[in-house]
């Protein structure tokens, strides 16, 4: 509490509380701009590619499994790993890998 009240306090040179608070408006603008942004549209990305999943579909899961999907449902979807091992993993286990990412930009 008292760290707010020495930024709000103007100095004694005379300078005004909108510049003594300028450095901190820029440090909130980079961070907006170099970490907030990014990452929301990252997450954009991501849940619009799980809303366009398909059977047929070659995807990888978060733990590493690659499959190709065999049924989607609501939140679910059913992949093939081949040598008939069949696993049933979340909507939400299943990202973009790096092929992915180049076809869609």
């Amino acid at each position: 509490m008292e760290n707010l009240f020495i930024l709000l306090q103007t100095s004694a040179e005379g300078e005004s509380t909108w510049m003594s608070l300028l450095p901190l408006f820029l440090i909130l603008i980079v961070f907006y701009f170099f970490f907030i942004r990014p990452q929301t549209k990252k997450n954009k990305e991501q849940k619009k590619f799980r809303e366009a999943l398909k059977k047929g579909d070659k995807v990888v899961t978060i733990g590493g499994l690659h499959g190709k999907i065999t049924e989607v449902k609501e939140t679910t979807v059913s992949l093939d790993l081949g040598n008939q091992i069949r696993v049933t993993v979340e909507k939400s286990a299943i990202i973009m890998d790096s092929s992915q990412i180049a076809q869609t930009r």
